[in-house]
């Protein structure tokens, strides 16, 4: 067994404190926000039940992911009418530029604060 297994494995849950699995190697019934999304389904208020944990080099670190279990959770809410709205009405002002007011029909970077054409007017002349 590797040391960076050793370290993910606490199926007890003394070192972590909630049972801890390596990564990809969680046990059935259990799933990550994802997972569950995925599948329609949301944690539904339920805690943590467990984590997976990954040994990451670049980070110094590690990488976790909690898990929940199946059989609790609850099925995704559907989306309203309001929230569609609100959801459209967000869309259209990140595209309307705040320099000349007009819907760019992208998403405005925000490192430029407004549409390429008011950003860089000479670029687009020629």
């Amino acid at each position: 067994m590797s040391p960076a297994f050793g370290k993910c494995y606490d199926p007890t849950g003394t070192r972590y404190g909630i049972p801890t699995y390596p990564w990809q190697l969680a046990p059935d019934g259990m799933a990550t926000k994802r997972q569950l999304r995925a599948r329609g389904l949301r944690p539904g208020g339920q805690p943590i039940q467990a984590q997976i944990m990954r040994a990451n080099r670049r980070a110094g670190g590690t990488q976790v992911a909690f898990l929940y279990r199946l059989d609790l959770a609850k099925p995704v809410r559907p989306m309203t009418s309001r929230k569609w709205g609100a959801l459209a009405l967000a869309m259209l002002a990140r595209r309307t530029c705040p320099s000349c007011e007009q819907d760019a029909g992208y998403c405005i970077p925000t490192s430029i604060g407004m549409c390429m054409t008011c950003a860089y007017p000479l670029d687009l002349a020629a």
